[in-house]
């Protein structure tokens, strides 16, 4: 069977870290590097005309910053392109911004390139990643902010759709969502598909805000470890 190559745009406003990026990636036989971009209105453009399955994005560039051009790129794509943030900044502001962009995974710079590497296949797989230092810090965050009404906001949601959204937060991929309630993997994705569809989020990590921010699962509940949120 042909092999399916995983396409990606990488966005820096650094030619010497954009170029390593570009490397590192172009050597793994899976990765394909379609484009590159300087600035974040470059990275919608080249994602409009190439249509890959991951933009790598720096936070922090001239004109329309990362999370400004990931917001763009995700609405427009309908999550079909995965983004995941670059930056030397782990601060609360641009990780907050980011996943609620809609952002699938969020990196700092210094991450060891297979971390990096294993990162683009994991979003690519349609699952979510973040450091993990930056997701103690956002479920600390989580904990200090007031609990938005769940009743009303995952009325539409079917009880197993539910089910779906809360093991998502507790950081399960789909196969272990599928093992953990007894369904096709298949049928995993078809839940997921409609829990966004209801709740009009575009990424896995939506998700994840939501469930916290909806009180249907908290930080240190003892059924619910701290998410990975990666697959």
């Amino acid at each position: 069977m042909e092999r399916s190559d995983t396409t990606i745009v990488v966005a820096d406003d650094q030619a010497m870290i954009r170029a390593g990026l570009v490397a590192l990636l172009s050597a793994e036989p899976d990765l394909r590097v379609l484009a590159e971009a300087a600035d974040g209105n470059a990275a919608v453009a080249a994602v409009q005309r190439r249509r890959p399955d991951v933009v790598l994005m720096d936070v922090r560039m001239p004109g329309m910053d990362g999370i400004a051009a990931a917001r763009e790129i995700i609405d427009s794509t309908a999550g079909q392109t995965a983004v995941i943030m670059l930056t030397v900044h782990d601060l609360d502001e641009y990780v907050y911004a980011a996943l609620r962009a809609g952002a699938s995974g969020f990196l700092l710079k210094d991450a060891p390139p297979e971390e990096l590497v294993r990162a683009v296949r994991t979003v690519a797989a349609g699952e979510a990643l973040l450091a993990p230092r930056v997701t103690r810090r956002l479920l600390q965050r989580f904990a200090a902010l007031g609990v938005r009404d769940a009743g009303s906001e995952l009325s539409g949601l079917t009880e197993r759709e539910r089910d779906v959204l809360l093991e998502v937060a507790r950081g399960g991929s789909n196969a272990e969502i599928a093992r953990n309630l007894g369904l096709a993997e298949l049928t995993v994705k078809s839940h997921l598909y409609h829990v966004m569809q209801k709740l009009h989020l575009s990424s896995r990590t939506q998700l994840v805000i939501t469930a916290y921010e909806t009180g249907l699962v908290s930080p240190g509940q003892r059924d619910a470890p701290s998410p990975r949120v990666q697959g």
